[in-house]
């Protein structure tokens, strides 16, 4: 799958148009307020060029996963504010999806989002004929489609897939830039190539380690999902996090990178506490000597060293998935350790989206510290999976 096979917002000719575009805007809320507004910075340059080519806009998005149903939480309407403000023009807000009045009028020059698409089910339906029927409806607003929500190209959604079909189409600069950037990380990557995964569980990783082997140079474990492979080595873990039934996959992994010769890192210390909380006492001890009554947290300050050591011989590095509990400041510095460390990568360094770039941000970190950072956690991992994205295919 190359970028050359996608048509470029360019090359498509948009004034006087009405234009579909489906973006990624599944931004964090709490209570109501938007923690965290990387994906609809992200979504900016592509709004700002159809509206200079005189362009009618009509966005679609979600956030998070309502379901079919509406819930009130998870309503567009403070994405719609926060878009104004960071366009510095008003955007209309459509509470309909389907039978829309505002994306029906809207005219050149304006920008109307519609609430949250996966409030209907028909969006996310296995059933081929339900999405179709919702493409249709929303194609019926434009006469072409732009692709731009990144975060959600892996699913073979109505908004995403099935509206490709329906429309001339292009890929939104978002998209563009992800894929160019996943190819950089796919296909002849400068060396020393070092991958860095972390996040609670390996059974979301399996696909990408097993994948990215035999690619790689270096490949260092952090997060909850580093004590199934402490467990494959027979190490104590106390009563942290461990996935069982997937500890002969791990064995299976650790075994054929030794005889690829990957360097796998493992964590040397942990820190430990007796439960999940903020406000619990940190320990650290060795990797080897987890108490029983304990769970691990972060990687140890060793580990966080030993981490951004390797990290820094590296000229390409994809990150993915927090070191440890970063929310929580007493186990944030494994994080912290790392992303430092890819701020001073000489090649391309690249922040996996999802938790990772929250994560960046929280911990003070500014994106133009690094040298990408992705906006779709779900898709990075899928492409480098070597899966096909649904919504790259529709594309093509």
């Amino acid at each position: 799958m190359t970028i050359s096979t996608l048509a470029t917002l360019e090359s498509i000719a948009l004034h006087g148009k009405r234009v579909l575009l489906r973006c990624d805007l599944n931004v964090p809320l709490k209570d109501g307020v938007i923690t965290d507004d990387g994906r609809i910075r992200a979504s900016i340059p592509t709004i700002k060029y159809l509206l200079a080519q005189g362009a009618a806009v009509v966005i679609t998005a979600h956030l998070g996963r309502p379901k079919g149903e509406r819930k009130p939480e998870l309503s567009l309407s403070p994405v719609a504010i926060r878009l104004s403000e960071l366009l510095g023009s008003k955007v209309i807000f459509s509470n309909e999806i389907v039978n829309s009045s505002q994306a029906k009028t809207v005219k050149s020059g304006e920008v109307v989002l519609l609430e949250n698409i996966r409030y209907e089910a028909a969006e996310t339906s296995k059933d081929e004929a339900e999405r179709t029927t919702l493409a249709k409806e929303l194609a019926s607003y434009a006469d072409v489609f732009i692709s731009d929500g990144f975060g959600a190209v892996h699913r073979k959604h109505a908004s995403v897939y099935d509206v490709a079909k329906l429309l001339p189409h292009a890929a939104g600069y978002l998209v563009a830039a992800e894929i160019e950037v996943l190819k950089k990380l796919t296909q002849s990557p400068e060396r020393p190539y070092g991958v860095v995964l972390g996040g609670a569980k390996v059974s979301d990783k399996i696909g990408v380690i097993s994948n990215l082997l035999d690619k790689v140079n270096v490949l260092a474990i952090g997060g909850g999902m580093l004590f199934t492979f402490l467990a494959a080595q027979g190490k104590e873990i106390g009563k942290s996090l461990v996935e069982t039934d997937l500890i002969p996959t791990v064995k299976e992994l650790l075994s054929r990178a030794e005889e690829l010769g990957v360097k796998i890192l493992l964590p040397t210390d942990i820190v430990v506490a007796p439960e999940f909380a903020a406000d619990v006492k940190p320990t650290t001890v060795s990797a080897d000597a987890i108490p029983s009554d304990q769970m691990g947290l972060d990687i140890g300050p060793e580990t966080a060293a030993s981490f951004a050591a390797a990290i820094s011989e590296c000229k390409t590095v994809f990150w993915n998935g927090p070191m440890g509990v970063f929310e929580f400041p007493n186990f944030a510095n494994g994080t912290k350790v790392v992303a430092k460390a890819l701020t001073s990568v000489s090649g391309i360094s690249v922040v996996g989206g999802g938790d990772s770039a929250a994560a960046v941000r929280k911990l003070g970190f500014n994106d133009s510290e690094f040298g990408y950072i992705s906006t779709g956690g779900g898709a990075s991992l899928e492409y480098l999976e070597g899966k096909e994205l649904p919504g790259i295919v529709a594309l093509n």
